[in-house]
């Protein structure tokens, strides 16, 4: 497939997203991390999988160039630990999901320094953490 998207579009894309006053995902998100074999899809339901982290408080800024930035978040100090395989973005409530991504340590959805999460560990994201809309 070859089809691009003007930057005005991906970044109306991103606030439609992340968006805290418009976007599906509004105020104080969460990102939840996984064990387990990853669903099909956002839409599809879990199988088994374990929740090993939790960070809320998720708020992003509005988008620019197709690119919304983390503003704020909290950590989860006290992880519950597992091997990371992908994550979920849910609303506040933790359940209405937003979208789905891979975990790896490089060149993934949301890149760890470490797969294996410890219990009691302290997972916090980075600042400047982003969603970039497709091209």
């Amino acid at each position: 497939m070859s089809i691009t998207h003007k930057t005005a579009v991906r970044t109306a894309l991103a606030d439609a997203v992340c968006n805290q006053s418009t976007g599906q995902l509004a105020t104080n998100g969460k990102i939840i991390i996984y064990s387990g074999t990853a669903p099909s899809n956002a839409d599809a339901a879990l199988s088994g999988n374990t929740a090993i982290s939790t960070i809320t408080g998720l708020n992003f800024g509005a988008a620019s160039n197709g690119v919304s930035t983390v503003s704020s978040s909290t950590a989860d100090n006290n992880a519950v630990g597992g091997t990371a395989s992908f994550f979920r973005i849910t609303k506040s409530d933790g359940t209405t999901v937003i979208l789905q991504g891979a975990c790896g340590t490089s060149g993934s959805d949301l890149n760890l320094n470490n797969l294996t999460i410890n219990a009691g560990a302290n997972v916090s994201l980075n600042a400047g953490g982003t969603y970039t809309a497709p091209l």
